[in-house]
């Protein structure tokens, strides 16, 4: 059973967490997770592992929507290693996501976020948000394809 002490250094981890991606303080980001950062996206089936690749994940994200923000956030104690969080993702479209230009448009989606602990430390954050739903928000309906959606919305009709 997790002790009141480690459960409450947890929830100021991720406090901090949170707060190093909206002001861009990848170090500080870092610094939340226990030796090796791993990032789950799991729409896409993407996995950012290693210091590097997650810094370079966030980069790219925050290029694409340097505004990025949670709102709502809402956090669960699901078991001895694991917070569940909800939130509306927020953003806009300013600067070139997947290789293409901004389109100044903005976005707001649901996301699940499971955190994964060793100590008081991350291990893994796995996140599950509709990029669907954010890629038509931003106005890039050409990317649904590269996301899997209209091969699902074809194999669904069959």
């Amino acid at each position: 059973m997790t002790s009141e002490d480690l459960r409450r250094r947890r929830l100021e981890v991720l406090e901090a967490h949170f707060q190093s991606e909206v002001d861009h303080d990848w170090d500080e980001c870092l610094g939340t997770f226990h030796d090796v950062p791993r990032y789950e996206i799991v729409p896409t089936g993407k996995i950012h592992e290693g210091r590097d690749a997650v810094r370079a994940y966030h980069v790219g994200q925050r290029d694409a929507f340097p505004d990025q923000h949670h709102e709502h956030v809402r956090i669960h104690v699901a078991d001895d290693d694991t917070i569940v969080t909800e939130f509306d993702l927020v953003g806009t479209n300013t600067g070139p996501f997947m290789g293409l230009a901004a389109t100044g448009r903005a976005f707001r989606v649901p996301v699940v976020a499971i955190f994964s602990f060793e100590g008081d430390r991350i291990t893994n954050e796995r996140v599950y948000l509709d990029v669907a739903s954010l890629v038509r928000q931003i106005g890039r309906t050409e990317l649904l394809p590269l996301i899997g959606v209209e091969n699902f919305a074809a194999a669904e009709m069959r």
